[in-house]
């Protein structure tokens, strides 16, 4: 199993970028999908969720407004559009994969039952 994030950078604030996680060796469409981020001193953090239709998302309440999560299963492939960036937005974004949509949530540094995991991509927001 693969996951591989793409599409971060810098940006200044107010900027936006888009994200991508393309997946392989799994049946993707029997998953549901999150994005989350890790600040240098800080816990590891949800952000997004998706589940494995596209048509039911949750956002953390920091993000909410400004990210949307979307996935295409033709292409295998989940995408975070992050607008009006803010300098706290500065992390290292991951994509992971679960079967169960509320585990993905549920997410913490104690509770997490999944193990599909990609690499990384940076994201940094200037002020």
């Amino acid at each position: 199993v693969q996951l591989v994030e793409s599409g971060g950078g810098s940006v200044e604030a107010g900027g936006s970028l888009r994200l991508s996680c393309s997946v392989s060796g799994l049946t993707f469409v029997d998953y549901a999908m999150g994005w989350f981020r890790q600040a240098p001193g800080k816990e590891r953090e949800g952000v997004a969720v998706i589940n494995w239709s596209g048509d039911y998302t949750y956002y953390t309440v920091s993000v909410k407004g400004r990210f949307t999560m979307s996935r295409d299963n033709a292409k295998n492939t989940v995408y975070l559009q992050m607008n009006s960036l803010k300098p706290e937005d500065t992390a290292m974004y991951y994509c992971a994969a679960a079967r169960n949509f509320d585990d993905l949530k549920r997410y913490s540094s104690t509770y997490a039952p999944f193990g599909y995991w990609g690499r990384g991509t940076q994201v940094t927001v200037s002020s």
